[in-house]
């Protein structure tokens, strides 16, 4: 079968574009050749990419956040291979798998809040889902309180409780129970109890869509509410988790916070399989599954398989062994240092927000006439446009690859794999330098760039 895989890769890869095009995304397909991320990669190693002329890319995406170990570690390649290479058996339906029972136990001892029951599903979107009906399940009530800009899924029922209305329109009527308030809104988190139907506050501690980080303050009072009105307060660490922001997950950050269920996804698996995991309180769970009548009220067909579950104790085990949350800290620290450092010659970066490797840069209205006209021009073109002048060349001049953080929003926002080096530090820092010089001269090659895409941008909304 391996040779069988190997040689549709070779026959096939000149025509990959063409092939998504026809067969899956033609819109998807557009959207990279229009901003120039139309690349052809053939191997990936660490915090590398490589395309079909032998270029190397610094990967600052890592599939939004999927690769905290980079690219094809080997350690957890190898607990891969020990699976698919020996006759343990898995997927039997009335069974207790071994493999989901020692992930359980490690996940549970990384929680320090004592939280000691995990669910296993294949995404951060099918444990959103989960947390939703235990929620109601555990508190007889259906509404969530859930804050501006938010993501935790794309899913009927997570996109329910999404703070951006761009994913939301034309799916609606939405999952009732839903409760938006604004982040760090203290008067509406306390309207929000009044009504007595709260079950659950979930939250991102550092929220994907622009890094915005809710205050210390502002978790703990939720928190509080939370307690007094029997509600369950739900942390998003499917973008935060597994060593992200220098700890384990991001919440412990916030001295006195105790969140009742806890969500992982994305880097549990190193980035191999599918995986997802809602960790929670004996208590609560026990109402979820009171009987043994009720013991497949909610089950998840691939949700525990040897693959999964071994990518995952491989995961925390390079974790731990390659002390990552440290490097995590100093190596953000390095890139924070280095883009402060930029702020008072460059006029268009307003805000560097960083914990760990999860960093926001974000840009505002420049001092000076010409280029607030730039500024202006490129606004108006779309509201979107302005970090892809930061983006694209970012890509095509210096072989990094970034994202814009949010729609509508001035920000990127940088997620390296948790083992980057000095090099690909300095590598990050000499190229946005650079990127920021060209973008402070304007007119310039980098806003003929955005003159284009925004001419494209608004043929777009005009059909």
């Amino acid at each position: 079968m391996r040779s069988i895989i190997r040689h549709l890769i070779e026959e096939t890869a000149d025509n990959r574009y063409e092939l998504y095009r026809e067969y899956i995304s033609p819109t998807w397909v557009k959207m990279l050749r229009t901003i120039g991320f139309d690349r052809t990669y053939i191997r990936a190693e660490g915090p590398y990419l490589f395309d079909q002329n032998g270029n190397q890319y610094l990967d600052f995406m890592c599939n939004w956040g999927t690769f905290n170990f980079g690219r094809n570690h080997p350690t957890i390649r190898e607990s891969l291979l020990d699976i698919i290479q020996s006759d343990f058996p898995g997927w039997i339906a009335f069974d207790a798998p071994l493999l989901a029972g020692i992930l359980a136990r490690r996940l549970c001892e990384k929680m320090p809040n004592g939280l000691n029951r995990v669910y296993f599903c294949n995404s951060g979107t099918e444990a959103t889902e989960a947390a939703i009906k235990f929620v109601r399940a555990a508190t007889g009530k259906f509404q969530i309180i859930y804050l501006r800009r938010a993501f935790h899924g794309l899913t009927n029922g997570s996109l329910s409780l999404n703070g951006d209305e761009h994913f939301k329109t034309g799916f609606g009527p939405h999952l009732p129970g839903g409760v938006e308030i604004a982040c760090n809104d203290y008067e509406g988190l306390e309207s929000a109890f009044v009504g007595g139907q709260i079950g659950g506050f979930i939250f991102e501690p550092i929220q994907g869509k622009g890094v915005h980080t809710p205050n210390q303050p502002f978790l703990l009072r939720a928190q509080e509410l939370c307690r007094k009105h029997d509600a369950l307060l739900i942390c998003d660490e499917v973008q935060t988790g597994m060593g992200r922001t220098g700890k384990f997950c991001a919440w412990e950050w916030v001295e006195g916070l105790d969140p009742d269920i806890v969500l992982l996804a994305k880097a549990l698996s190193g980035g191999y399989v599918p995986i997802g995991a809602m960790v929670t309180r004996r208590e609560i769970h026990d109402k979820f599954f009171p009987s043994m009548q009720h013991t497949m009220r909610h089950s998840c067909t691939f949700g525990m398989s040897n693959l999964a579950m071994a990518a995952g104790l491989a995961s925390l085990h390079v974790l731990e062994e390659e002390d990552l949350m440290e490097n995590a800290q100093r190596r953000g620290q390095l890139l924070k240092d280095g883009l402060e450092a930029m702020k008072p010659r460059f006029e268009f970066i307003k805000d560097i927000r960083q914990r760990g490797l999860m960093i926001g840069i974000e840009f505002g209205e420049p001092r000076s006439l010409g280029l607030k006209a730039a500024w202006a021009m490129s606004h108006r073109m779309d509201k979107n446009l302005f970090p892809q002048a930061v983006v694209i060349p970012l890509f095509d001049d210096h072989r990094i690859l970034t994202q814009v953080a949010g729609h509508e929003m001035d920000v990127i926002k940088l997620l390296p794999p948790l083992n980057i080096s000095d090099v690909d530090v300095r590598w990050f820092l000499t190229a946005f330098e650079q990127c920021m010089e060209n973008l402070h001269r304007f007119p310039g090659p980098v806003w003929e760039v955005l003159k284009k895409l925004g001419k494209q941008a608004l043929s777009s909304h005009e059909k």
